[in-house]
């Protein structure tokens, strides 16, 4: 029999977080009950789990459902992002669109956290359940492990480093946003790196990597070495790929890899 804690633990890595019943229902009793009823009278539990007749859809909620990813919506979001000219435009701009799914799927939009001003800013891929809760990207046990890699170089989150994902959304059950979806986002966080301007780049795994280093190799072939990041407004931004903190969860023997990536980017800061 599976330990409890191990299958609620896989319930919550596969995106389940909500119960389908506020409490248990016995089966075999409704239907011995139903089977103790004379014959054509309506089990009272079956007739109260009847669904009720779906209301007619709004206008607003049928164009949410048509919300699908495609060129015309990349489109309509490079606009958007082109004409922001703050960080707090930005996100406005970015509760406002409806030109991607994985919106409607996630209970907030998470947008960034720490200090916009600080020389150091770091992208991941996407928010996981804990970040889509609390609104703000790693929050959860790989968050506690990049707050430690920060401190260890001597640099606290909420005032040196910058922090964003690829993707504002949480993808349902975490699973890996197709490549439209990510075109789609692509615009709002090359236009918040280039709104936040920072002295040093840090992507964070691989797919936040290849999206903003136009990249093709893998995380562990690229962690390490400098590479640059160029603006739609043409700014060059050094840029360190290194390994995600949840994967370092995984893998805590490649956390030497990741010490000595950050050891390069103090030494970037102070240079």
């Amino acid at each position: 029999m599976p330990d409890l804690a191990d299958l609620l633990r896989f319930y919550a890595e596969a995106g389940v977080d909500e119960a389908l019943g506020e409490e248990p229902a016995n089966r075999f009793d409704e239907a011995r009950a139903a089977k103790a009823m004379p014959a054509g009278a309506a089990p009272e539990a079956t007739a109260r789990r009847e669904p009720a007749p779906s209301p007619a859809p709004s206008p607003a909620s049928a164009q949410q459902t048509l919300a699908l990813p495609d060129e015309a919506q990349a489109a309509k979001a490079r606009e958007m992002a082109r004409e922001a000219r703050s960080l707090d435009e930005l996100r406005a701009m970015l509760e406002r669109f409806d030109g991607c799914n994985l919106k409607f799927t996630a209970k907030q939009t998470v947008f960034g956290d720490g200090n916009p001003e600080a020389p150091l800013m770091l992208v991941g891929e996407a928010p996981g359940r804990d970040e889509d809760i609390e609104g703000k990207p790693f929050v959860g046990r790989s968050g506690r492990l990049l707050d430690k890699m920060l401190a260890a170089i001597g640099i606290s989150r909420q005032d040196g480093a910058y922090i964003a994902n690829v993707i504002p959304w949480r993808p349902p059950g975490n699973r890996t946003p197709t490549p439209l979806e990510t075109e789609i986002c692509r615009p709002f966080i090359e236009r918040q790196i280039e709104l936040a301007n920072p002295k040093v780049l840090v992507t964070l795994g691989g797919p936040s990597a290849k999206v903003l280093l136009n990249a093709t190799d893998g995380v562990l072939r690229m962690r390490g070495k400098w590479r640059v990041h160029v603006t739609a407004s043409g700014v060059e931004i050094p840029t360190m790929p290194t390994l995600h903190p949840a994967y370092l969860l995984r893998n805590p023997a490649h956390k030497k890899l990741a010490w000595r990536d950050f050891l390069e980017i103090a030494a970037k800061l102070d240079g």
